[in-house]
Formats: C-alpha cells, sequence, structure tokens
C-alpha cells in the first residue's frame, strides 16, 4: 500500500492564499497530524517551535503561498496533533516531516525551522538531503549551549508537577508575571513573553504536558542545550542557508546565529532589529520579504552521489 493510500487526510479545498489556511488533519502511522497549506508552486515546509502550533505562522503563510505550496504542521505532541506515548527525538520529528510531505505527494522541499523547529529542520536536511532544496533557519535551536533559564528550569526532576500548577493559574495568560518573574528569567521582548505564555496556558491538558517534557529534555538539560549541530554545518555548504534572527531573542542568543554564519561559506544572515525570539509575528511583512527573496534567488540544492558525500564526510 502506498504512504498516500494508508493515510486518511481531509478533502477541503486550499484556501485562498490572501486568507488563514484552515486546519486539515491527516492519520499517519495511527496517529493523527494536523497541518495547514496553502498555495501553489514548490513547496516549502514551516516547522514551529517547542509548546507552539502551526499557528505561529499565521501573518506570513497568506504571503508566502502566493508563490509556494506552503504546507505548516502541528508537530506531533502539539496543537491538534495526537500526543502519543513515543519517541520525541529531532530525528523521530523529521522522520515525521519526511513522511506527511510523502503522503501530500511532494518529493523535496525548503524547509524553514523556528526555535526548536530549527533543531527538526537540520535533522531533516542531514537524514534526507535528497529532499531538502534550502534551508531556512529562525532564531534556531541547537547552534550552541545558551537558553533561557525558564526552559532549562522545565527540565529539572520534578518540573511536571509545577507545570499544571501555572497552567490551571492562567498566571501566565493573565499576565500578572510579565514584568515579574518572566522579566527577571530574561524576557524581555513583549511578543516573546506573550508566547511563552500562552505556551505554557496550553500544558493543563496531561498528554500535552508529558509531550512537552519529552520533547523538552531530548534537547535540553539544566546547564544548557543538549544538542549541538556546530560539526555538522559543514555538510550543509551544498544547501542554500538562511539565518533569520531577532536582535532582542531573550530565548536563544543571536550569537548562535552568528556563529552559525561563519561557519558556513556563502550562508546568508538577516538580523530582525525590532524583534525578539519571534521575527514572524514581530515583522512578518518585512519576514515574507526576505524568506521569498532568498528562496527566488538561489538554485534548489543538487542531489548529491556517494563520493561528493564521503568528501563532504572526509575532506581530508
Amino acid at each position: 500500500m502506498s504512504p498516500r493510500a494508508a493515510a486518511s487526510a481531509s478533502t477541503a479545498t486550499a484556501p485562498p492564499a490572501t486568507r488563514q489556511a484552515k486546519l486539515r488533519t491527516l492519520t499517519l502511522h495511527g496517529d493523527r497530524i494536523a497541518y495547514r497549506q496553502a498555495g501553489s508552486g514548490p513547496a516549502l515546509v514551516l516547522i514551529h517551535g517547542i509548546t507552539s502550533s502551526s499557528a505561529t505562522w499565521e501573518h506570513v503563510m497568506p504571503g508566502l503561498a502566493r508563490h509556494f505550496t506552503v504546507i505548516a504542521p502541528d508537530l506531533i505532541g502539539h496543537g491538534a496533533s495526537d500526543k502519543p506515548r513515543g519517541d520525541y527525538s529531532l530525528g523521530a520529528h523529521a522522520s515525521n516531516i519526511r513522511d506527511l510531505m510523502v503522503v501530500l505527494g511532494h518529493e523535496r522541499a525548503s524547509v524553514v525551522g523556528h526555535s526548536l523547529g530549527g533543531g527538526i529542520a537540520m535533522q531533516f536536511a542531514y537524514q534526507f538531503p535528497e529532499r531538502c532544496e534550502r534551508l531556512a533557519l529562525v532564531d534556531s535551536g541547537g547552534l550552541g549551549r545558551e537558553v533561557n533559564l525558564l526552559l532549562r528550569a522545565a527540565t529539572l526532576p520534578g518540573a511536571e508537577l509545577v507545570l499544571p500548577l501555572l497552567a490551571a493559574t492562567r498566571v501566565l495568560e493573565a499576565g500578572r508575571l510579565a514584568g515579574g518573574v518572566l522579566g527577571r528569567l530574561g524576557l524581555r521582548a513583549r511578543t516573546d513573553v506573550e508566547e511563552i505564555a500562552h505556551g505554557h496556558a496550553t500544558l493543563s491538558d496531561a498528554q500535552a504536558r508529558a509531550a512537552f517534557v519529552h520533547t523538552l529534555r531530548a534537547v535540553v538539560e539544566p546547564s544548557g542545550q543538549r544538542v549541538d549541530a556546530s560539526n555538522r554545518l559543514h555538510l550543509s555548504a551544498h544547501i542554500p542557508f538562511l539565518l533569520v534572527w531577532g536582535a532582542h531573542d531573550s530565548i536563544i542568543p543571536i550569537s548562535h546565529g552568528e556563529a552559525a554564519h561563519e561557519q558556513v561559506p556563502g550562508s546568508r544572515l538577516e538580523v530582525f532589529d525590532s524583534s525578539g525570539h519571534f521575527p514572524q509575528l514581530d515583522e512578518p511583512a518585512r519576514f515574507v520579504d526576505v524568506l521569498v527573496d532568498f528562496l527566488e534567488s538561489t538554485e534548489p540544492a543538487p542531489t548529491l552521489d556517494p563520493e561528493q558525500w564521503r568528501q563532504l564526510l572526509d575532506p581530508h
């Protein structure tokens, strides 16, 4: 049975590019996967960050859908997708992205990842290089140790007991901590505070909370990020590579993006001076312009043969 036949997808037609894409669902490996799709043309996959969902791309999808077929999934364990017991590693998420692409009929795509989604995007390019045409990282995880104290604290033993209290009291949603605790934890940009608050408000559900903890602990520990792709960035030398970073990111420092830019010859770094950790929300019009320019001014990455891969892996 083909992957397309094995999946059960909704058949609603894609909405116009000027309207927000409706949430669709399909069944993959027995789990419901929610996703948004809009537009036509070359495939563009948008991968959100932890405790977020495809809704984080709401303001930029219509503009991008004028040029591309835009696919924005809710990662497993997030949003409207199922939250099963299972593997929440970067590799598992990357494999699910690959399988979703296959089911939707796309052999290759340009891949954009925000925060945790950046780590998944890099893992996707590493695991399935033949399927990755371009790579864009937005305030990405996986490029250094430093990460905000709030995320490090959530990996401590017993954090599972504290998270439901935060969600149940809705103190984060109400904003009563915005200028106090969250400020002392280093969250400065207004959107960063609001999005972290919204994300924590989703953790009242036990399954969502378990998925969050498993996902976070796969990439972060109390002392910082535990996954660092810097030693494999040279494998992306043949892929058009864009880095977008908010100058006021209070979750992951801009120095990670600057270091990655220096490490990958030919990469492009765009700093959004009025943004925090969520430039797609803080400066959506510029985000669309930068991403469309990058995608339309570069050629898709070539498919490398085994000898070319050997040389990348062992250049000596």
